[in-house]
């Protein structure tokens, strides 16, 4: 009777490939290509194969353990949503061209949905009445959809891709921070599971929205968000945490204006003076929603967030060259000093305490050094404005920020009442007020979380998954098939690590040692146990750990005892480094 636990390679749809997919850009794209578990349908979508398909579940189980644990309860909801509920909520003009819209042969709208907060919220506001029935907090793991304008990095950056995501709905402000700070430990827990080296970084809210929100990233050089950090343990997106730039001082006794024939960027500026690009500021110009000029001072050496523009000038735009010459503005000579009157101008914050500015002078080919703050110019208002960036003093301890990149793998947000009320939610309040649900929503990307794993465990022979999400524990690989002495104690070995409990694979496959041993590692099989003529004759098998390389002879009898003595003695069964690391001391 054949054991159920072991897999057969001479059964299983594993169609790996020896050269790199053309296409593939990073290390998880063209690893899990390569180890023939995902394959490309069409851009930024992709079939799971049965490899791939066990790692996925496994997220998937990971996942979903931690969420029942906390109490959310797990449903299914349609992927295809009433346009008419993204509608009530206003994003259906808003969330723009990466919703993917559709029409039924009724004319009516509808969308694939990228998010659930729509249909989560009327699924609940003619069911939750009371608040006695609160808090409640739901689940889904389930297919999504963006209609990405450039889909790349295999799954990291695609059309179609599975995530849970969890609603949580409340009574009080105090209870949805309970459970976002429940959530956010039930993160935590997630990667560390998966062995991710992980960061819970500030972050925007983004199309969600909401004021409150973290993202967990995993570190990786794949990945497309540039993080800062410090050793006193704060972390943010680039693009969200606060920055605290420190501009040098270009110190001159008075204001002076100078001719920069041929300067129009801070780049020339600075080797013209022969000065750091931090002791330059620079100027944008650009309209809030009411068609007024704002005109924004940073230091020379950042960049302008939009989100934070925006955010300090409602609706902020960057003028065209065309609205420039309107405004009688001159592009790459703009200053403080003489603009015109109707100008709004907020400037950083870390410009406040630099009494002297390198600026352009408002003249096509000249600029003005030592313009005094107070003196010779006016800031209207001081705003937050710059991308953070490595250097930067820490919000928290002031020390200088280092720099990574990393891959979103989960977010959660505090939503208030956004949804609730835009929609009519409602419950009745113990004083007998109806009043909104106070709403809080948190994702994990399953497929991107799977390629976040490999992007952090790999190397040049191919994946190294930890034990938790690998496909199997064990891949047994008998150096000879069909004979009556390497094979039969290979199965009996196979069979004997199934009882432990151990997922095992046995490579059955007619081919050469060289062939099983490259797809061994290319898969990232954990623990590899070779079995061969030459091993048998003292009874003993090689044993070799993908993660670290190490190899070993130990004796056939004595692999599954240490194993099964492993498993009694580790704390956190699981764990590739607890069970299987004495097994090589």
């Amino acid at each position: 009777m054949t054991n159920t636990n072991i897999m057969r390679m001479s059964r299983l749809y594993v169609p790996t490939l020896k050269e790199d997919p053309t296409d593939a850009e990073i290390a998880s794209h063209r690893l899990l290509l390569r180890a023939g578990m995902i394959r490309k349908t069409a851009s930024g979508v992709y079939t799971f194969l049965p490899l791939g398909k066990r790692v996925l579940a496994k997220v998937e189980n990971i996942v979903r353990e931690e969420m029942d644990a906390i109490g959310a309860q797990e449903i299914m909801m349609p992927a295809l949503q009433p346009g008419e509920l993204w509608h009530e909520s206003g994003r259906w003009d808003d969330y723009g061209p990466e919703l993917m819209r559709l029409m039924d042969r009724h004319n009516h709208e509808f969308c694939l949905g990228p998010t659930h907060e729509e249909l989560i919220t009327a699924l609940v506001r003619n069911e939750l009445r009371s608040y006695k029935q609160l808090p409640l907090s739901l689940y889904q793991i389930q297919v999504k959809f963006r209609d990405e304008i450039r889909p790349r990095f295999g799954l990291l950056r695609s059309r179609e891709f599975i995530m849970k995501d969890a609603y949580s709905f409340h009574a009080s402000q105090e209870s949805l921070q309970q459970t976002y700070d429940e959530m956010s430990a039930a993160y935590g827990r997630i990667c560390d599971r998966m062995d991710m080296d992980y960061r819970p970084v500030e972050a925007d809210p983004g199309q969600i929205g909401g004021s409150v929100t973290c993202e967990f990233m995993a570190l990786a050089d794949a990945g497309e968000a540039e993080l800062v950090h410090c050793t006193c343990g704060y972390a943010a997106n680039a693009e969200a945490g606060d920055c605290l730039a420190r501009p040098t001082v270009y110190d001159v006794p008075a204001m002076e204006k100078i001719a920069t024939p041929n300067v129009h960027t801070i780049a020339e500026l600075a080797a013209f003076l022969d000065i750091p690009e931090s002791s330059t500021v620079k100027a944008l110009s650009g309209k809030n929603d009411e068609g007024k000029l704002v005109v924004m001072f940073i230091p020379g050496d950042h960049e302008l967030n939009e989100l934070k523009a925006e955010r300090a000038a409602g609706g902020f735009t960057l003028l065209t060259d065309e609205e420039m010459e309107a405004f009688g503005l001159h592009k790459g000579s703009m200053g403080p000093v003489g603009l015109p009157e109707e100008a709004h101008v907020i400037a950083a914050r870390s410009l406040q305490a630099v009494p002297k500015w390198v600026v352009g002078a408002n003249e096509d080919g000249y600029h003005y050094v030592g313009a005094q703050l107070g003196v010779d110019f006016e800031v209207d208002e001081w705003a937050d404005l710059c991308i953070v960036k490595p250097g930067d003093s820490c919000p928290k301890c002031g020390l200088p920020l280092e720099g990574a990149r990393g891959i979103e793998v989960s977010q959660v947000f505090q939503l208030g009442d956004k949804y609730s009320r835009a929609m009519g939610a409602t419950y009745m309040a113990e004083d007998g007020s109806e009043q909104p649900f106070l709403m809080g929503c948190y994702g994990v990307g399953v497929s991107r979380t799977m390629a976040a794993i490999v992007e952090q465990h790999n190397d040049e022979n191919g994946i190294c998954w930890p034990l938790t999400v690998a496909p199997a524990h064990v891949c047994v690989i008998p150096l000879v098939v069909g004979d009556d002495l390497v094979q039969p104690a290979a199965e009996n070995l196979a069979t004997d690590l199934a009882k432990l409990g151990l997922e095992v694979v046995i490579d059955d496959r007619k081919e050469r040692a060289g062939v099983k041993f490259a797809d061994a590692d290319l898969i990232g099989w954990p623990l590899q146990v070779v079995v061969g003529k030459r091993g048998l004759a003292e009874q003993k098998v090689e044993i070799k750990s993908r993660r670290t390389g190490a190899r070993r002879d130990i004796p056939l009898v004595a692999l599954t005892d240490a194993i099964a003595f492993a498993q009694r003695n580790t704390k956190v069964w699981g764990s590739e480094v607890d069970l299987f690391s004495g097994l090589f001391e």
